[in-house]
This record gives structure tokens, C-alpha cells and sequence, in this order.
């Protein structure tokens, strides 16, 4: 059976991202992994379904030339499961007071699911569904 066993987002600051996923969401950091000669960084982060992020740091003198921001293909968002409705409006108000972005409010979309959109530290679109 295929299943997900992780996703992956590059990110500028390790450190600040880690911190917003694992206290906003819950997430267990796993160890720090370096890899010097490749100028390489990266944690896991656990939800407890199995399912986990790789947060990836590369230093810029290793870095491939940067994806084009005008092409539009490619990743769109992460869902995360709060639970319930009132854990969704919860959530999102915390993340507002915060600072972060919310950048679509709690509602049912049009296929039924009842989301928030919220932008983590380096702009990456969370959906926050019930």
C-alpha cells in the first residue's frame, strides 16, 4: 500500500520554521541532520499519523538557481486536520494575534470541506481544515 511519508519545503531560516510548525501544529522535531560538504540542513517534524514535513535549509553558495515565480506549477498548500470547526476558528485568531497571515477565513468551500488559509513564516499556504 502507498501512502505519504513526507513532504518537503526548502526554507531560508530553519530554526524560525521549525518553531512555528511545532508550536502552532503540535509537531515533534526530530534531530537536527547536517550535511557540511553539501551545505545541507534539514529536520523532520512528526504529526503522529506517520505522515511528516522535512523543513530543508541549503546554504546559498550550494544552492540551484531559484524556480521561476512567474511559472505556476508545482506545490499549492499543506492541510492540516484541527479536529473540529471551533478548533479551526481557534487556531486561525491565534495565528492572526501572532502576526501571520491569514489569508482566507474560516468558511465551507465550495467541495463542503470547512477551512482557513493561513501563510506560515516564509509564505508557504496551510490550509487548517476541521
Amino acid at each position: 500500500m502507498m501512502y505519504i511519508h513526507h513532504i518537503a519545503l526548502r526554507c531560508r531560516d530553519l530554526q524560525k520554521m521549525k518553531l512555528f510548525y511545532t508550536k502552532y501544529f503540535g509537531m515533534k522535531a526530530g534531530p537536527l541532520y547536517q550535511n557540511p560538504s553539501k551545505g545541507f540542513s534539514s529536520f523532520f517534524l512528526s504529526l503522529g499519523r506517520g505522515t511528516q514535513i522535512e523543513l530543508i535549509h541549503m546554504e546559498s553558495d550550494h544552492e540551484p538557481v531559484p524556480p521561476d515565480p512567474d511559472v505556476s506549477a508545482g506545490f499549492i498548500h499543506i492541510a492540516l486536520s484541527a479536529g473540529s470547526r471551533e478548533k479551526v476558528n481557534r487556531l486561525t485568531e491565534q495565528l492572526r494575534t501572532s502576526g501571520y497571515t491569514v489569508a482566507g477565513e474560516p468558511r465551507v468551500t465550495g467541495d463542503g470541506y470547512y477551512e482557513s488559509v493561513i501563510l506560515d513564516p516564509e509564505g508557504n499556504r496551510i490550509e487548517i481544515t476541521e
